[in-house]
């Protein structure tokens, strides 16, 4: 069964990935509907690259990018469309049936939302590679709330990097919340899984896409990370806590840096966890902070625009 799929990526300024990122796109054997740029006003020729490979363009100023309502802008312009697939613009499908791979996962009709796995780029430092490899596995699941137990907050672990959306089900709860200062996916996860539909991990999907945060930008990320979790409690109080998790992140970080005999990067990994560790408290109480405060310590200084309390 071929479905209306509509493809779409924010940009700004995408860089040199960009034609490969394209190219990628070009070479995939599943039919696309409609191709779709939302554009935070580039300056660097990514608009023009993309209309001319067929693509959409809707050009928004910078200062109005938010990762859940650019989103729903996108959900809703797509009308004629049954699945949407979010990519961000340094996620590059690693295959010609990616797409075709992710989206076959919609015949189970109570699958509301697929992500496929994501691999550190060829070039990723080891930090950056074993956050993909420990959060993205060789082996596909679903899940559902009966996971919730089992899997606490990760049952709501998914990416728009690389992320397919049943339209229909992602308007029926309301779409992505747009005062977010991220995790528009983690929270539409959440959601529909609360709602008694399933979320597919497709691992056989598969695109490159890693970072090398520096501490600070890690320190900032996880700031953000506070924040989101502490404004949405209601929802993630119902998937237990947190930091069993992230102990289970250090203590694979360690071993993977170890069985890689970068036993330097041991200091690193300590440091770099009490920060998040840190970071992530603060976030928790930024209500107690002053806005400019709060600016500082954010990876998303736009989000910040005025006092959200």
């Amino acid at each position: 069964m071929l479905y209306r799929v509509g493809l779409v990526v924010p940009t700004l300024n995408a860089g040199e990935k960009w034609p490969a990122w394209l190219a990628a796109v070009a070479e995939q054997n599943y039919p696309l509907q409609r191709k779709l740029v939302i554009d935070s006003s580039s300056t660097d020729g990514t608009v023009e690259l993309a209309q001319a490979q067929g693509f959409e363009v809707l050009t928004i100023f910078r200062a109005e990018f938010n990762h859940g309502a650019t989103r729903q802008m996108a959900a809703e312009y797509l009308s004629d469309c049954e699945l949407v697939v979010f990519l961000t613009q340094d996620a590059i499908l690693a295959q010609q049936d990616a797409i075709e791979k992710l989206v076959s996962v919609f015949k189970n009709t109570d699958v509301s939302l697929s992500y496929g796995r994501q691999l550190p780029h060829l070039d990723a430092q080891l930090i950056g590679a074993h956050a993909r490899l420990f959060n993205y596995g060789a082996q596909s699941r679903l899940k559902e709330r009966a996971d919730i137990p089992n899997l606490g907050i990760k049952t709501t672990f998914c990416s728009d990097s690389f992320a397919c959306y049943r339209r229909e089900d992602l308007l029926a709860i309301g779409g992505f919340k747009s005062d977010l200062i991220f995790g528009e996916d983690a929270h539409i996860a959440a959601r529909l899984v609360l709602k008694n539909k399933k979320i597919a991990y497709v691992a056989e999907a598969l695109v490159y896409h890693s970072h090398d945060y520096t501490f600070a930008q890690d320190f900032k990320r996880y700031f953000d990370i506070g924040v989101f979790h502490a404004r949405e409690a209601e929802i993630f109080s119902q998937f237990g806590n947190v930091s069993g998790e992230g102990l289970r992140f250090v203590k694979s970080e360690l071993r993977y840096v170890c069985q890689k005999r970068q036993f330097l990067l041991i200091f690193s990994v300590i440091i770099r966890t009490f920060a998040k560790y840190v970071a992530y408290k603060i976030g928790r109480y930024e209500r107690l902070l002053p806005l400019s405060l709060k600016r500082f310590l954010s990876m998303h200084r736009g989000y910040w625009q005025c006092d959200r309390d």
